[in-house]
């Protein structure tokens, strides 16, 4: 097999054209290859330094900026360049949702090659920062070194981290003073835990050798004002993990609920391990228009609670629902969209494959005083077929809301069979939602489309469509 070929390549004086997938910006060389880069800003002019070329692009670097675009901004993170998180901070937010709007719009006619009405124009976030209500940082014990210190001949003292994975390095930490996607007190709790347990000798975790003790640490704030906190131990010491516990209980006393995990494993995710409550409650509550849903450890829920708001508000608002519709809400989850909509339709049928948040929707109904929705388990594509909508009746709505990935081909082959009068399709990946659409555009057409920016300082973006019947 003949070796690609790595040679590193340096472009001068380029000017960055564009953004493209993935946070990263486009730039051409000059035999006319598209160049992407992950350091730039469109209307930026730089020197490029190649690192990976392919038959069509090139990967590189900006190394020398000769000209700054007037896109640009200065990013209010001390971290912004070495942590991964937040890729876009240094583009002026009003250009950030119109590169997010022309994402959408190029997948859904290039990617679908569909016809699209007037696209409404991107609906902003209106917290910038300190919008996520999720966080999860992890401990080690071989921080992030900067390239001043690697060069430097001091003593550089302990390596411990709390914080972010250093972007393509599975087992490096960036340890992180201050981030700006959470609101406090999550910064002050994060700093005590990490600043306590160095005081006390706790062991961080290594995650080459799987040594240490402490893993990771979830902090979820709702607009409730509830907080959770869970720190994940690799093994059980019970002395330690009482003092850190006790610590951070009596240091934090607005935390509703503190839990713990003793994970063994490999890995540190919680989905197959028992969450222990150690002190409150082993959950907090969301509110939306009234109603109520209880988040423990292992829920999903969007993790921007104001604009979730506003997304749901949108996808009720898109399925235009006059009190005697049947609706469908496929990868319900636990089942927020089936009960905000459930007041305006005659009954809700949610779907969902994790079993756990199924029985999240059930309770949530409940406690909601919600009795026109049904929730069901399965696997999507084998559940979701003509034996079910027999049993549950013809929908005349369906709402659905996929992870990345989008809808199984046999998903979307059913709901065309089943052919409900309108479809409101929720992504957070226009690209995969466009493969979609386009099986359906012989029997539907597309009639409204609106992105909403739930993650500023990023790249990602939801996008909302409603398809009726031709």
């Amino acid at each position: 097999m003949a070796r690609r070929n790595t040679k590193k390549q340096i472009f001068t004086n380029v000017e960055v054209l564009d953004a493209a997938a993935k946070g990263k910006t486009v730039a051409k060389a000059p035999d006319g290859r598209v160049i992407f880069l992950p350091n730039a800003v469109p209307g930026d002019i730089v020197d490029v330094q190649t690192f990976k070329k392919r038959k069509s692009y090139f990967e590189g670097k900006a190394t020398v900026f000769h000209k700054l675009s007037d896109k640009r901004t200065t990013p209010e993170c001390e971290h912004f360049g070495v942590c991964g998180g937040c890729k876009w901070q240094d583009m002026g937010y009003e250009h950030q949702l119109y590169y997010k709007q022309n994402e959408v719009t190029n997948n859904l006619t290039r990617i679908g090659h569909l016809e699209l009405p007037e696209v409404t124009p991107i609906l902003p976030s209106a917290e910038q920062y300190f919008y996520r209500n999720k966080m999860e940082f992890s401990f080690s014990d071989a921080r992030w070194l900067t390239l001043e210190e690697v060069q430097s001949d001091r003593d550089l003292g302990d390596r411990n981290a709390l914080g972010f994975h250093i972007p393509g390095m599975w087992d490096k930490i960036l340890d992180i003073k201050k981030c700006h996607l959470q609101a406090d007190p999550s910064n002050a709790i994060r700093n005590a835990v990490r600043d306590f347990s160095i005081k006390n000798e706790l062991e961080f975790f290594n995650t080459r050798n799987q040594t240490g003790l402490l893993r990771t640490m979830m902090i979820r704030t709702s607009s409730t004002g509830d907080i959770m906190v869970v720190i994940q131990f690799f093994k059980e010491d019970v002395a330690k993990r009482e003092l850190l516990l006790n610590y951070v209980a009596e240091t934090f006393p607005e935390i509703t609920s503190l839990q713990y995990i003793i994970n063994e494993k490999a890995n540190d995710t919680i989905y197959d391990q028992d969450v222990i409550c150690f002190k409150g409650e082993d959950h907090i509550f969301e509110e939306m228009e009234g109603l109520k849903f209880k988040i423990n450890a292992k829920s999903f829920y969007q993790t921007n609670s104001n604009q979730a708001y506003e997304l749901y508000k949108l996808t009720r608002e898109f399925a235009d629902l006059k009190g005697d519709e049947l609706v469908y809400d496929l990868y319900t989850g636990t089942g927020t969209i089936a009960q905000f909509v459930s007041k305006k339709a005659k009954k809700v049928v949610g779907v969902e494959a994790v079993p756990d948040a199924i029985s999240a929707a059930k309770e949530n109904a409940e406690r909601n005083n919600i009795t026109n929705c049904e929730f069901f388990v399965g696997d999507m594509k084998n559940v979701f077929n003509q034996e079910f909508i027999n049993t549950h009746g013809q929908p005349d709505v369906i709402i659905t809301d996929p992870p990345r990935d989008g809808m199984h081909k046999d998903v979307v082959q059913q709901i065309l069979n089943i052919a409900p009068q309108k479809i409101v399709y929720v992504s957070c990946n226009s690209a995969t939602q466009a493969r979609d659409l386009e099986l359906m555009k012989d029997i539907y057409n597309i009639t409204k489309v609106q992105a909403v920016d739930m993650f500023p300082q990023t790249h990602h973006v939801e996008n909302i469509v409603l398809l009726e019947k031709k």
